[in-house]
């Protein structure tokens, strides 16, 4: 059976579990502490970071870009990517955006500080990072606002990669309850539509041991 390596709070895992859970295929979980640094992961990812998808013929990818990418050329119905060029481009933009741009300003700082430094065991969060991260993340989801009033989703009429990257992330913000939804409906009006969809129902069971999410994160009309 196919495995994907992951943590249950990596927004990098939870958005390769949000795309195999679209096209429907069948997985196994398997949990890694990369912060142990086992010799035997190394031995399958030698950068020693999730997710890593191994495929049910063995084919090992790493990385969630290059794992979202074989995906969608391995399994291409149903799509989540468009077809032309121009709109490709527009998609790989905006999974950029929020794998590196929003996971530096936002994630790193409230994710990493609040949740990682403690199951690592590397210190006490840092205050001012946390503050970064919670002013950062208010132009994140205006910015979803602006894209989702001009389209139906962040990058074109149809859902595609862009919008499962970006939810993958606010998902994880979410269980630590660190977005102000109400201030932003137009985001979480987007929110709600993916919050809603079969594929999202694995990550509203996610429960961290000693890190329990708030009352709406498994709520649909939240």
């Amino acid at each position: 059976m196919r495995r994907l390596i992951h943590l249950p709070l990596s927004p990098f895992c939870r958005k390769i579990r949000l795309v195999l859970e679209e096209k429907g295929l069948d997985y196994r979980l398997v949990t890694e502490k990369v912060w142990l640094r086992r010799p035997q992961f190394l031995a399958v990812n030698p950068a020693g970071t999730v997710p890593v998808f191994i495929d049910d013929d063995g084919t090992r990818v790493c990385d969630s870009l290059a794992i979202g990418e074989y995906l969608e050329e391995r399994y291409a119905d149903p799509p989540l990517m468009p077809v032309t060029a121009a709109d490709k481009a527009e998609v790989r933009r905006l999974v950029y955006w929020f794998d590196l741009k929003f996971h530096q300003e936002v994630t790193a700082n409230l994710l990493y500080e609040k949740v990682n430094k403690r199951l690592m065991g590397t210190g006490t969060p840092d205050s001012q990072a946390i503050r970064a991260g919670l002013d950062n993340i208010k132009y994140h989801l205006e910015y979803i606002g602006w894209l989702v009033d001009r389209r139906n989703w962040l990058a074109g009429e149809a859902m595609t990669l862009a919008d499962l990257a970006a939810a993958a992330h606010l998902s994880t913000l979410d269980y630590i309850g660190n977005v102000p939804w109400d201030r932003f409906p137009p985001a979480r009006d987007w929110y709600q539509r993916l919050k809603s969809r079969k594929s999202f129902r694995p990550l509203l069971a996610d429960a961290v041991p000693g890190i329990p999410p708030p009352a709406h994160y498994a709520d649909l009309d939240f």
